[in-house]
């Protein structure tokens, strides 16, 4: 599993709103000259979240309600709740709102939440986001999970790769970064066999749980060439 920079759901009121590079609480610059006023900057645009082929045996599509058996086998991972806000202990209701908060994320601009879902049964067995709030700078972030029973066959791979690749050639990202554990060295081999190339250990980036944790970066830019595969929509 692949951590987001961080994980843009647990981001606090305090924090900059994704997407805008702007604090809750300031104003932005106004023209000096007495009665006039300058118009605020847009914000960012409502996405539309695709339904994208990930290979022969995946789909990504936006998050349904349906998908709360997903949520309430998250929320029994030990690791999951940690790094996302997988409801820990599960409720119906707190699934619900998981499922909408995926939804305002597309509808704000933040980035693309993904459910990762298997083809041959439509059942769902993971999550992968695109996010976006440090693409005026250029550079987007990747972050996703599977549960236990969906790890060691090729899901995290096929549905890295799509992503990866139709943000590179359709969204035409600059650079695109991964944000992965020391430890998880499956995770690490997936992003280099993509692409990605290990750039350095961010010490205590991240807080997982009750403790700092530090993070290997994974980047892969634009001009280093197409991951393999490539993203087909769904109909």
């Amino acid at each position: 599993m692949a951590a987001p920079e961080p994980d843009p759901e647990t981001r606090r009121a305090t924090d900059p709103a994704p997407g805008t590079g702007a604090t809750p609480g300031t104003t932005a610059d106004t023209d000096d000259t007495p009665g006039s006023a300058q118009d605020p900057a847009p914000g960012p645009e409502p996405l539309t979240v695709p339904s994208m082929s990930a290979g022969p045996d995946f789909v990504l599509r936006p998050w349904e309600m349906s998908d709360l058996p997903l949520i309430r086998e998250a929320s029994l991972d030990p690791y999951i709740p940690l790094i996302t806000t997988i409801p820990a202990p599960y409720s119906e209701a707190a699934a619900e709102t998981f499922v909408r908060r995926q939804w305002e994320r597309a509808a704000s601009g933040a980035g693309y939440p993904f459910a990762i879902v298997r083809s041959r049964d439509r059942r769902p067995v993971g999550a992968i986001g695109l996010w976006l709030q440090e693409l005026p700078e250029g550079r987007a972030s990747l972050g996703y999970w599977l549960t236990d029973t969906a790890r060691g066959q090729g899901v995290a791979r096929a549905a890295l790769r799509t992503v990866t690749g139709w943000a590179l050639r359709d969204l035409g990202v600059p650079r695109l970064q991964l944000y992965i554990e020391p430890w998880n060295t499956a995770s690490a081999r997936i992003a280099e066999d993509i692409g990605f190339r290990r750039e350095g250990l961010l010490r205590g980036w991240q807080q997982v749980g009750d403790e700092r944790r530090d993070m290997a970066v994974y980047a892969l830019l634009n001009g280093d060439g197409p991951a393999d595969g490539r993203a087909v929509t769904a109909h």
